[in-house]
């Protein structure tokens, strides 16, 4: 395996290798959960101003994925955060959620929400460990037994450094990633 340091890169969701990638984590849903996850997703929610989709890759090879989508009222939501398998434990998945986070914050918007569910103790952890807090349910799983449904306010500092993009680092910009256990979808 690689110790390159993983490159995050904002591509449409609608790009093939989103598409991939998203295909990973539904089938995940489905080992899981017993099927997809049945979510509404319009790939234009995922475009700025609206939101963002960022790729993860590791010497130009998909690692992982994550995305946010505004709701409103200062509030987005978190959706496919997913790492390969191969990639997992190397810090991706933090990686992308404070890429996520930052460029969320730069957007104006100071709340995060995102549902996951018990059958995802990595995931749990890794949204713990970033500061996560139980949320009011939402959506079609608000009332879903094993959906857990989780929130942070967002710091306003976090999207200092945006470009005229809106996006700040991400586009061939690498960071340093630590050693801790990486969730592999939410």
């Amino acid at each position: 395996m690689s110790t390159s340091v993983p490159e995050l890169r904002a591509v449409g969701y609608a790009d093939p290798v989103a598409q991939h990638l998203v295909e990973r984590v539904q089938q995940e849903y489905v080992v899981r959960y017993g099927g997809r996850d049945a979510a509404v997703v319009d790939p234009a929610e995922f475009s700025p101003p609206l939101g963002l989709f960022l790729v993860a890759e590791v010497d130009g090879v998909p690692a992982g994925c994550g995305g946010w989508r505004a709701q409103g009222d200062g509030v987005a939501e978190l959706k496919r955060m997913y790492v390969e398998p191969a990639f997992r434990r190397r810090g991706i998945a933090a990686l992308v959620l404070t890429e996520l986070e930052r460029t969320a914050a730069a957007a104006g918007h100071r709340h995060l929400l995102l549902n996951s569910g018990d059958r995802q103790p990595e995931a749990l952890a890794l949204y713990a460990r970033a500061g996560y807090v139980p949320a009011a349910g939402y959506g079609i799983y608000a009332d879903a037994p094993g959906a857990v449904f989780l929130g942070k306010d967002l710091d306003s500092d976090l999207g200092a450094d945006v470009g005229s993009d809106g996006v700040g680092g991400v586009g061939g910009a690498t960071r340093p990633v630590g050693d801790e256990e990486d969730a592999w979808a939410s």
